[in-house]
């Protein structure tokens, strides 16, 4: 049997819907019978708990121990954590300390995916369009200044902290009392702020994933927010959610898909992901095509995009990660 901790949670903005992903890889890894999986829930000071309580410590011997102090060796980690510390790659860090292998990307790719801004960077010494942007680095009146000219000149913005994850931190925002307001607000999560053009787009989802060896891209799919807002956090994980999703975007060309199946290999390969990603693009009126943003640990509830488009593309999610599990751990022996 193969021990693995699934450890959700993480006590911030997602907690409650690091627990919902949690609940979905639970139930297809029971589907696993050589797989013995313990989950313990992680607070805001970074303490474990099970599920009756009790407080449980991983240490650097690779074992989870009890407050009696007995011990469960640890052989691979899941760590289900949306926003700090599970994409940050503070906890891959302390993994990677360990020596414990663990689903996901490593500590550098989180925390460069996580990072709106250093995104970015990265996708244009890639070679891959992003979307329009001013990067704030203080809420003082000469940066202050650079969003307002942003406004004046775009007539329509998105301000956005730079390390917070699914929309939270998000603003849109068409005046300038509304700018004011948002950039206190994004600051107050983040230390740097993007200030991003707001653009008419489709919005379109890619799943990136390691497959039996090989890298898998999907066909993109299409989340249509309602036109009255934005895809907003809210929006994005709520069961009465207004927004429609497709598998599979429809009526896209040839040269569409074939550079968004290009550009999402390089994100993965340039970026050296791990595992599994989701790679959202923007399609304008004009046919520009914009990667948005890379997420190195998507949303796995009974409405996200991932696991559907995995599935679409005829792969079973728990032979899957049970087979990511199973060849990690046999490169440790």
């Amino acid at each position: 049997m193969i021990s693995t901790l699934l450890i959700c949670g993480g006590g911030g903005s997602e907690h409650e819907v690091s627990l919902r992903t949690a609940d979905f890889i639970e139930r297809q890894l029971r589907q696993a019978e050589d797989i013995a999986l313990v989950r313990v829930e992680m607070d805001g000071n970074g303490r474990l708990t099970d599920r009756n309580g009790g407080v449980r410590q991983l240490s650097q011997d690779r074992m989870l121990r009890d407050e009696n102090g007995e011990a469960w060796e640890v052989q691979y980690v899941i760590p289900s954590i949306h926003g700090y510390p599970g994409e940050t790659g503070d906890l891959q860090s302390l993994l990677e300390l360990y020596g414990i292998p663990y689903y996901g990307c490593g500590p550098e790719a989180s925390k460069n995916c996580f990072n709106k801004i250093t995104t970015k960077l990265w996708l244009s010494a890639l070679g891959i369009d992003n979307t329009p942007y001013q990067f704030l680095c203080s809420n003082e009146a000469e940066e202050i200044g650079k969003a307002s000219m942003a406004l004046q000149e775009w007539g329509q913005v998105f301000v956005k902290a730079s390390n917070q994850g699914s929309s939270v931190g998000c603003y849109k925002v068409s005046s300038a009392e509304e700018l004011d307001a948002a950039l206190a607000q994004a600051f107050a999560l983040s230390p740097y702020v993007l200030v991003e053009k707001s653009l008419t787009v489709r919005e379109l989802e890619v799943a990136a994933y390691n497959y039996e060896g090989e890298l898998v891209i999907t066909p993109p799919g299409e989340v249509c927010a309602p036109a009255d807002t934005f895809y907003s956090y809210e929006e994005k994980y709520a069961e009465g959610s207004r927004a429609v999703t497709h598998v599979e975007a429809r009526g896209l060309s040839d040269a569409q898909l074939g550079w968004i199946k290009e550009a999402s290999r390089r994100a993965f390969v340039g970026l050296q992901l791990k595992d599994l990603s989701r790679i959202d693009f923007f399609l304008t009126d004009d046919g520009e095509i914009y990667l948005n943003e890379v997420n190195t640990f998507p949303g796995m509830t009974s409405i996200s995009m991932f696991p559907k488009m995995l599935e679409n593309a005829g792969h079973d999610f728990s032979h899957y990660l049970a087979s990511l599990i199973r060849a990690a751990v046999s490169r440790e022996t």
